[in-house]
């Protein structure tokens, strides 16, 4: 094992744990807001397990995400909008939960749970078919089409997994109010997709030519 590489993700993850704790729990003013906690264990405690399996049996994808950059100024955009989105989605979330604004049903949070869970599944088969998949955006090299699979279902299942996966957050979390701000998610990615495949056409070879066979961005039928 690297024991380097260990740390770094270790301590990457406590960092995470830890911002994602305090965005919430601040804000609700309690440790008593349950569905933060069940966030937080639906979404760390895969995180860990997918970290193990990775530093085990692909290492050079767990140091390429660990490590990840972005390069170009309209990625960097994007990557600083998310973030903003994220931290405002939490933080309403834990004062709507403190202050009773508009607050889901318990039924309506297993069932979003259910459905994160679920979408973690299609990441993490994801991460398995596609060894080349950064954080950023670039070709790298001896890189191929990947046109099996989840892949040739949509071009950016990553994209399919991880849309769902963000919108599902704040319905976990019991607030619609996040939810309605999350949804501001979807343009961002609509522009990261739209840069990305013009990156993928002029240095990925046979990447014009899977766009013809595949026809669906994120959503069959839909986008």
């Amino acid at each position: 094992m690297d024991k380097e590489l260990f740390l770094q993700s270790f301590l990457k993850f406590i960092l995470g744990f830890a911002i994602v704790g305090l965005l919430l729990f601040l804000p609700a003013g309690s440790f008593s807001y349950w569905q933060g906690w069940l966030l937080m264990g639906i979404l760390f405690v895969p995180m860990f397990c997918a970290g193990l399996v990775m530093m085990a049996r692909n290492p050079d994808l767990l140091r390429k995400r660990l490590n990840a950059r972005e390069e170009e100024k309209e990625q960097k955009t994007v990557v600083k909008l998310s973030g903003l989105l994220f931290i405002a989605a939490f933080v309403i979330a834990g004062l709507n939960w403190r202050f009773g604004w508009c607050v889901l049903p318990n039924w309506a949070v297993w069932v979003s749970a259910g459905l994160f869970l679920i979408c973690y599944l299609l990441y993490a088969e994801v991460l398995r078919e596609n060894t080349f998949l950064s954080r950023t955006i670039e070709v790298q090299e001896n890189q191929k089409v990947i046109d099996t699979g989840l892949y040739g279902i949509v071009r950016h299942p990553m994209y399919m997994a991880t849309t769902v996966l963000f919108l599902a957050m704040p319905l976990v979390l019991a607030s619609p109010i996040s939810f309605a701000v999350m949804l501001l998610y979807i343009p961002l990615i609509a522009k990261r997709i739209k840069n990305e495949e013009a990156v993928l056409e002029e240095g990925l070879e046979g990447y014009k030519e899977y766009k013809l066979r595949v026809k669906y961005k994120v959503l069959p039928f839909i986008w």
